[in-house]
């Protein structure tokens, strides 16, 4: 082994001191060799002595020509990069970056050095807003060519670099658009950041802009245009969203993708609720889904196919229909999980390695995006507080969530035996289900997640259940859909691709509801004391103009009566719709008033003391506002029907003992609105029986309601293992 060979050596072992001693002696007897000093150099810069380094490099230099330099400056640069870049391997980022710091003051427009220094600045927890200035990356991005910037390391800076919001890190983006050869995987790539801020950091304006700046350059780009729709509703910029939601449907060739588009602009209208001309985009989006899954196309796009089992989402806030509503999901969610099937991976398609065995304890999943405040997660949490830790091991797999927020860490992560995290790779979801060897895999998100979908559509575990929200998916692989004897009617099956598994008495149940101070007085809603105040307290999704008119009504005939609309929509659209029907109906306009959303959930619920009476909506009641109204006491008013959201209140009220104000036809509903604002006796009758409730009624028993829970796993186990499937 000759000396190079033996430094060479000496340096993967860490011997630094012997390998800066070979290479003074190599000095000594070679002093032309001029690669001599930049090893040693560095060697003296791993030993911490970076004054001895730099002046060791400016010792060669001051000898050679102009061209000589330069050759002299790229041997160092490549030989400080090689190094650097073995010690990020290693792990050693502090390292890696003092020797890129170094490499920069020799070269400071050597971009992808500059590109490895943001990297390293943020692994190692100093980047801050102004390092950009500082290295002026944007500067050096701006003069330099394609040919000398590594795309797949810029790409991966900005990757990093867009996780901190800042005009600074958008200026930044701009600079990098240039250099996307490869653009759709470029784009791909940075809306995948965007959707990370936007739906677990609570950063939907950056995730705007991040759009909004990539759209200058690719205009019509399909991604850009359809994230930057729920971008927009996200914030609450709903008119930009229904604009680009048109927009992206004007650019759709294809049927499945027409599909999408009309989704999109279902979702942006009734998110503003603006339902005003809902009614043609409705019937156009239900017969173009009705075409695709009645002729499925051979060559479908699988890209636009995973969005068929979100695209009958809307219809039951249209029609209480069930039986058309669910023939259409089902058969939706019948294409969706073929072609899911096509490209699962093979460890998911083996048998399943879980022991079938009923004296064990039975290790139960929960998947969804709502381990967290959320209407589900505040309903959700009682069964794992509850959970028996003995007959049952409980993980939970959450999808594109934060975790680490208090309420995700107190009532779900320390619940649980497992808690796993994830963004929106369903496969990698279902392998850790796999490899958890659950038994029983719990879907709290139906269709409102369609990773969640493609999760369940891989069947991970042996058995599969849909609980909580919205309504039975349809998948072929789910196996049980949970209910009670109230929010299914007796012939649900008949239409339900699921068995319907009903609990005996509720299909949730809480212990209550935290309550916080009250910040909203009749006098600040100029309010007399003496009126009946109604309330109506739902996103625009629910505001279905028929059942506003039947608001209305009850409105005119309670003559001092005030109506109170509250919930998240485009402020002048609901305004100006509301408004609207209150003229058709012959109502003072003046007799409403629009109330902004609460800072949190337990003022929210503080002030529905405010309301004499609360006001349901149909075709789709409230679920968790209907429980925080029950809980506070509240007279409630409530449309029934035939499809499970149409029922919600009607099995919430049943569990608590109130039949006041339970309608089976619009004329009731008003019938029952007018008599609660004129019988005061009835209010209170009411109020009373509700708060008796909350010493007996099943859905005030979280504990109890957790048993059953239990009691159904072991059932459903129970038969999974007879079966000898």
């Amino acid at each position: 082994m000759n000396w190079q060979q033996q430094a060479q050596t000496l340096l993967l072992e860490g011997c630094y001191e012997q390998v800066a001693h070979l290479y003074e002696q190599a000095i000594e007897t070679e002093p032309d060799v001029i690669s001599h000093y930049w090893h040693l150099g560095l060697v003296y810069l791993l030993q911490g002595h970076e004054e001895e380094a730099h002046t060791t490099w400016m010792l060669a230099m001051p000898e050679g020509t102009d061209e000589s330099v330069e050759q002299w400056t790229q041997e160092l640069v490549k030989i400080l990069d090689t190094e650097a870049q073995r010690q990020a391997t290693l792990g050693n980022a502090p390292t890696a970056w003092l020797i890129r710091q170094h490499l920069r003051e020799i070269a400071p427009d050597e971009v992808n050095n500059l590109l490895h220094l943001l990297q390293l600045s943020i692994h190692i927890g100093s980047f801050t807003t102004e390092v950009f200035e500082e290295l002026q990356v944007v500067k050096f991005l701006e003069q330099s060519s394609s040919a000398t910037v590594d795309a797949e390391l810029l790409l991966q800076a900005l990757e990093q670099v867009l996780e901190f919001p800042s005009p600074e890190t958008l200026v930044f983006l701009e600079a990098c658009l240039p250099y996307t050869l490869k653009f759709d995987e470029f784009i791909g790539r940075v809306i995948a950041i965007a959707f990370k801020l936007a739906y677990q950091a609570n950063q939907s304006i950056f995730a705007v802009d991040i759009a909004e700046l990539c759209l200058k350059f690719y205009p019509d780009h399909p991604a850009l245009l359809q994230h930057l729709c729920g971008f927009y509703t996200n914030c609450q910029r709903h008119q930009e969203a229904i604009a680009v939601a048109k927009r992206y449907y004007s650019l759709c060739q294809a049927i499945e993708w027409q599909i999408l588009g009309s989704y999109l602009i279902l979702r942006s209208l009734i998110s503003a609720g603006d339902w005003s001309g809902i009614e043609p985009i409705y019937q156009r989006h239900q017969s173009l889904l009705s075409q695709i899954v009645q002729e499925p196309i051979d060559n479908l796009d699988i890209a636009a196919c995973l969005y068929l089992i979100i695209a009958p989402f809307f219809a039951p806030y249209v029609q209480d229909k069930p039986q058309e509503n669910r023939w259409l999901q089902n058969q939706a969610a019948q294409v969706f999980e073929k072609k899911m099937l096509v490209d699962a991976p093979a460890p998911l398609q083996v048998a399943y390695p879980n022991l079938k065995k009923q004296s064990r304890p039975l290790k139960i999943g929960y998947i969804g995006h709502t381990f967290k405040i959320h209407s589900v997660g505040w309903l959700n949490r009682w069964l794992f507080r509850y959970h028996d830790r003995e007959l049952f091991q409980t993980a939970i797999y959450c999808v594109n969530q934060n975790l680490e927020d208090s309420f995700s860490q107190r009532w779900f992560v320390n619940e649980v035996n497992i808690a796993h995290g994830f963004g929106v790779d369903a496969y990698s979801i279902a392998a850790q289900i796999r490899k958890d060897e659950i038994d029983i895999l719990v879907d709290m998100d139906s269709i409102t997640m369609d990773a969640t979908c493609k999760v369940m559509a891989m069947k991970p575990a042996p058995i599969q259940v849909t609980w909580l929200g919205w309504d039975a998916s349809g998948l072929p692989a789910i196996d049980y859909y949970i209910a009670d004897p109230y929010v299914l009617p007796e012939d649900a099956q008949d239409y339900y691709q699921e068995r319907i598994w009903r609990l005996p008495q509720t299909y949730v149940a809480v212990d209550g509801f935290e309550v916080g101070t009250p910040t909203l007085r009749r006098e600040d809603l100029e309010i007399p004391n003496d009126a009946i105040v109604y309330l109506s307290a739902q996103k625009g999704y629910k505001r279905h103009p028929d059942t506003i008119r039947l608001q209305m009504k009850i409105i005119k005939e309670v003559s001092n009566s005030y109506f109170l609309i509250k919930g998240a929509a485009d402020e002048l659209t609901i305004k100006e719709f509301f408004t609207q029907i209150a003229l058709e109906e012959k109502v003072d306009p003046g007799r409403l008033r629009f109330l902004d959303r609460d800072a949190n959930e337990v003022v929210h619920r503080a002030n529905l003391a405010i309301a004499d009476v609360v006001l349901d909506t149909y075709p789709y009641n409230g679920a968790t506002t209907t429980l925080e109204t029950l809980w506070m006491g509240i007279p409630l008013v409530t449309r029934v029907g035939q499809q499970f959201s149409a029922r919600n209140s009607y099995g919430f009220m049943m569990n608590v003992g109130v039949t006041e104000g339970i309608a089976w036809t619009d004329e009731e509903y008003v019938d029952w609105g007018v008599r609660f604002g004129i019988d005061e006796a009835l209010r209170w009758k009411v109020t009373g029986k509700l708060k008796a409730s909350r010493h007996t009624s099943p859905l005030w028993n979280a504990k109890q309601f957790t048993r059953e829970m239990e009691k159904a796993y072991q059932q459903m186990w129970a038969l999974y293992v007879e079966s000898g499937k």
